[in-house]
C-alpha cells in the first residue's frame, strides 16, 4: 500500500489552505510478508538455491535429527529399527512447519513484522501447501507410532511428547489457556529459556532411541552415551542462542559474545573427547564432531557481516551435520 499523495490546494473565499505532508509518513503494514525488512546491505554472500530451499521448507531440522540419531546409535553400538529415522524426520518436519506458520500468523495479527525472517515469509506465502504437508507428516508419524512402536516404548516416550506439547503450547497459545491441564508445564516452559528447552527436547528426541536400546550395563557402560547427549544438548543450545543473537542484532546494536562461549564449550568438549578416547573411541569421535560444529559456529559469528541473513541461517544448520563424516566413513 502506497502512502497517500499530497492533495491539491483547497481554495476558500477568504483563506487559502495548503495541506502539509509529514516528512516521514507512517509506515503501513504490508499485506504480503514478502515485503519484510531488507537484508543488511554489507552482506553479499548468499547460500546456493538448493540449500536455501532446504532451509526455507523446514527440511533442515529433520536432516539434523536423523543424522544425530544415527550417530548416537553408532556410538552406542546399536542398530535402530528402520522406522525410527522416518518417524523422527516426519515429526520434526511437522513441528517446525507448524512453528513457523504460527510465528508468521502471530506477527501479522500484532503487526510486529520485525520478528519475521525469510523462513516465516516463505511459510506464510506457501501456507496453503505447507499446512497440508505438516498435517500429512503428523498423521504419518502417528501411523508409525501406533503400528510400529512397541507399547513399552510408547509409554516411555510419552513424557517427551507431553514436554514437547507443553513447550509448543506455552510459546504459541494465549495466556488464557494456562488454566488448561498443562498449565504448570506451560508456565515452566515460559520461565526457562527457549534456547535451553529446544536444546533439551531436540537432544532427547535424537538420543532416546539409542539409549533405550543399549545392551546390559555390564556389556557396555551407558555413561559415555549420556556424556555425548549432554554435550550435544549444549551444542543445540549454542546453535539456538547464536541464531537468536544474530537475528536480534539486526534490530539491536548489542550482541552477545558468541565466540567466547563457543571457545569455552569447545575446550570442554576436547577435554571430554580426550577422557573418552582410550576406552570409548566411538563416543569420543562423536564428541569431536560436536566440537567441530561448535568451532564452525564461532567462525560463522566471526564472518557473519560477509553473509546475508539467509546464508547465515542456512550455514548454522549445515554446521550441525558433522556426524555425517562418521556415518559415511
Amino acid at each position: 500500500m502506497q502512502a497517500p499523495e499530497t492533495p491539491a490546494c483547497v481554495e476558500h473565499p477568504t483563506i487559502r489552505v495548503v495541506p502539509q505532508t509529514f516528512p516521514n509518513p507512517p509506515a503501513h503494514v504490508p499485506a504480503d510478508l514478502s515485503l519484510t525488512a531488507p537484508s543488511t546491505a554489507s552482506a553479499n554472500l548468499d547460500a546456493p538455491a538448493p540449500l536455501r530451499l532446504w532451509h526455507l521448507t523446514s527440511l533442515d531440522a529433520p536432516t539434523v535429527a536423523v543424522a544425530w540419531s544415527l550417530a548416537f546409535a553408532r556410538a552406542a553400538q546399536v542398530r535402530l529399527p528402520l522406522w525410527i529415522p522416518p518417524l523422527l524426520a516426519l515429526a520434526a518436519w511437522a513441528v517446525y512447519i507448524g512453528d513457523r506458520l504460527l510465528d508468521a500468523r502471530s506477527a501479522l495479527r500484532t503487526g510486529n513484522l520485525t520478528t519475521l525472517r525469510d523462513r516465516h515469509s516463505f511459510h506464510h506465502r506457501h501456507r496453503r501447501l505447507l499446512l497440508p504437508v505438516a498435517i500429512a507428516a503428523a498423521l504419518a508419524a502417528a501411523f508409525i507410532v501406533f503400528t510400529r512402536m512397541p507399547i513399552a516404548a510408547r509409554e516411555r516416550n510419552s513424557a517427551l511428547a507431553v514436554a514437547a506439547l507443553a513447550y509448543f503450547t506455552g510459546v504459541h497459545s494465549p495466556d488464557r489457556l494456562t488454566s488448561f491441564s498443562f498449565s504448570r508445564l506451560i508456565k515452566l516452559s515460559r520461565l526457562l529459556k527457549k534456547e535451553l528447552l529446544v536444546g533439551l527436547l531436540f537432544t532427547a528426541a535424537c538420543a532416546l532411541p539409542a539409549i533405550s536400546r543399549m545392551p546390559m550395563p555390564g556389556l557396555l557402560p551407558a555413561w559415555p552415551l549420556y556424556a555425548d547427549a549432554a554435550f550435544f544438548a549444549l551444542l543445540a543450545w549454542l546453535n539456538c542462542y547464536a541464531i537468536d543473537a544474530w537475528e536480534s542484532a539486526e534490530t539491536s546494536p548489542i550482541a552477545p559474545q558468541i565466540q567466547v562461549q563457543a571457545a569455552l564449550l569447545a575446550l570442554c568438549g576436547l577435554a571430554l573427547a580426550f577422557l573418552l578416547s582410550p576406552e570409548h573411541p566411538r563416543s569420543a569421535a562423536l564428541v569431536t564432531c560436536a566440537v567441530a560444529s561448535v568451532i564452525m559456529t564461532a567462525l560463522l559469528d566471526r564472518f557473519r557481516p560477509r553473509l546475508t541473513p539467509l546464508a547465515l541461517r542456512v550455514a548454522a544448520d549445515l554446521v550441525l551435520l558433522t556426524p555425517l563424516a562418521l556415518l559415511l566413513a
